[in-house]
């Protein structure tokens, strides 16, 4: 099997030396990894509204859990479920942000499905669904990578229709947190901060749903989510 990391060699995108590949590749993702599990070990969590999903798991079920970018650091913690050989897949780009984001999510279990949306949207789009279609869940931020911050674009809905998947909207609120100057102002837990992962209710979204249309009733949910978790914090 051809490594990612040739992969992207082969492109035209090398890595670099191979001590600068082991540094930023594989020793930075590495501590970065066990930092966030690290901090998220000393957080107080709990579930709200878990059991609806769990029902779907119960049911050897696929979903796509779908959440804003600015919640994704501790998202790890809202995939508590285990499954036979399968477990939960993100889409990572083919560029060297997505070989290190790879590397880094690895340590979670979290599987990587290479492509990206943005420059080969049906590319990335046929690799996400045969992943569930394999037996994955798959975790997605509607308004990811770059924005613009709360405005879903139109994979999520995509996903759906074409595997039968229901979209479970979820997010993870702290009571205390700082607040990176990125574009989605995106929160990071304080050490023993209490943590809240609340899922909303699975949407099951018809194959001739028109695309438009679901990305508002996915934005609603998330968007609803959004606003308990800033009353939270």
């Amino acid at each position: 099997m051809t490594s990612p990391l040739l992969g992207i060699a082969v492109r035209g995108r090398p890595l670099g030396s191979p001590l600068s590949v082991w540094l930023n590749f594989r020793v930075a993702p590495f501590f970065a990894a066990h930092l966030v599990k690290l901090l998220a070990y000393t957080l107080r969590v709990r579930y709200e509204g878990l059991e609806p999903v769990q029902d779907l798991v119960r049911a050897d079920r696929r979903f796509i859990l779908a959440f804003w970018h600015r919640r994704l650091v501790m998202m790890p913690l809202a995939y508590p479920f285990k499954r036979k050989g399968r477990g939960v897949a993100i889409l990572a780009s083919d560029s060297k942000d997505g070989e290190r984001s790879t590397a880094t999510w690895k340590w979670f279990g979290i599987h990587a499905v290479r492509g990206t949306a943005a420059d080969d949207g049906a590319k990335a789009l046929v690799r996400m669904i045969r992943a569930v279609k394999d037996g994955w869940d798959f975790g997605i931020t509607p308004d990811g990578p770059k924005g613009p911050r709360q405005e879903a674009k139109p994979g999520v809905i995509a996903l759906a229709k074409k595997t039968g998947a229901p979209i479970v909207p979820v997010c993870v609120a702290y009571d205390r947190a700082w607040t990176l100057r990125t574009w989605d102002s995106m929160p990071i837990p304080k050490p023993f901060a209490t943590c809240i992962v609340r899922f909303g209710a699975p949407m099951e979204v018809p194959p001739k749903a028109i695309e438009g249309e679901w990305n508002a009733k996915v934005e609603g949910p998330l968007n609803e989510l959004e606003a308990w978790a800033e009353d939270f914090s």
